[in-house]
């Protein structure tokens, strides 16, 4: 199979109980651009926001389904337990820690055990976050935060980093990015746990923090029970639908149960789940979300696909008014 390399990841998906707040979170705090207000499609009662750079650029995506009655997140193994969010060097560390300081966000100061300068906090529902400087990055490029956040440019957040993946079977997983997705392994560092194995370190297309996943074996966690502030699934970039097409027959056959190729109309994507249960996601880099709102106007109103149109009234009285207006001024 003819298959070029995964470009590294598309985006992250993640559960919140309330979209106001979590708006208000992740625009206003962290200073990320919402570049999509629509519906989560295999659930139409349900919110699904896209916060990113100015544009929404694969691989700075950050998505939440908002699940009003999402109970309380039980951590363990079988999860994403860790998503991390790329800025420029150290120096926007230091910023970074006194203004989530500033908001009241809790925080477990910078360290840098993964090898990089990494400032872990949670969001107001316990998601398990990080800030990682990208100052001897070599590998993918960050994307380029909108002109008018609330955080300054140089110091904005420029897309997602490695995402942590926490398993009882560490090999079975590694098996499934290595000889199936392509990634190589490259390195491990040591476990925060006491007694636990190193971490290892999986890279993919031009590597660095854009294109790694980092996986932690645990014998000494129960399954995480998800609920709100829980990673939903991870998503991988694939060029386009022609490369997407190839994917689907190399997952076939390698007999992983699949969704095949789905229209999401902002890029085409394909499921399936590793056994561990996390469940991924390959994502094509387009059309991307300039397909049915202008640059300037991104995130200002509910876009739906042209196939839930036809439904826009029944979709929108069954949503809880997220007013977000105009925000193209500071």
């Amino acid at each position: 199979m003819n298959l070029k390399s995964l470009k590294g990841q598309h985006h992250v998906s993640a559960i919140t109980a309330n979209a106001k707040k979590n708006y208000e979170f992740y625009t206003q705090t962290l200073g990320l651009r919402l570049v999509k207000k629509t519906i989560n499609q295999d659930n139409t009662s349900m919110y699904h926001l896209f916060y990113a750079d100015e544009r929404g650029n694969p691989g700075t995506e950050l998505t939440f389904f908002e699940i009003p009655n999402a109970g309380t997140t039980y951590e363990g193994n079988n999860s994403i337990s860790l998503t991390t969010l790329r800025v420029k060097n150290d120096e926007s560390l230091q910023y970074w820690e006194k203004r989530l300081e500033e908001f009241g966000v809790t925080h477990e100061g910078i360290s840098y055990h993964t090898g990089r300068a990494t400032l872990r906090f949670r969001d107001f529902e316990g998601q398990r976050l990080a800030l990682l400087s990208d100052e001897n990055n070599k590998g993918v490029k960050g994307g380029k935060p909108w002109d008018n956040s609330p955080v300054p440019v140089e110091h904005g957040i420029v897309g997602l980093g490695p995402v942590t993946l926490t398993v009882p079977r560490g090999e079975s997983t590694a098996k499934i990015l290595t000889s199936v997705l392509g990634f190589e392994e490259t390195r491990t560092f040591p476990s925060t746990i006491e007694g636990q194995p190193d971490v290892q370190v999986f890279e993919t297309g031009e590597g660095g923090t854009g294109g790694e996943i980092h996986l932690e074996e645990r014998d000494d966690l129960p399954a995480e029970k998800p609920g709100r502030g829980s990673v939903h699934h991870v998503a991988f970039r694939v060029e386009d639908g022609n490369e997407l097409k190839k994917w689907v027959d190399w997952i076939n056959e390698n007999r992983l149960p699949n969704s095949g190729s789905v229209e999401r109309y902002y890029f085409r994507s394909l499921y399936f789940r590793e056994p561990n249960g996390i469940l991924f996601e390959l994502a094509t880099d387009g059309p991307g979300f300039e397909a049915d709102e202008s640059f300037e106007t991104l995130g200002e109103r509910l876009a739906l696909p042209p196939f839930f149109e036809a439904q826009r009234e029944e979709i929108e009285a069954g949503l809880k008014p997220l007013d977000i207006g105009k925000r193209s001024e500071k």
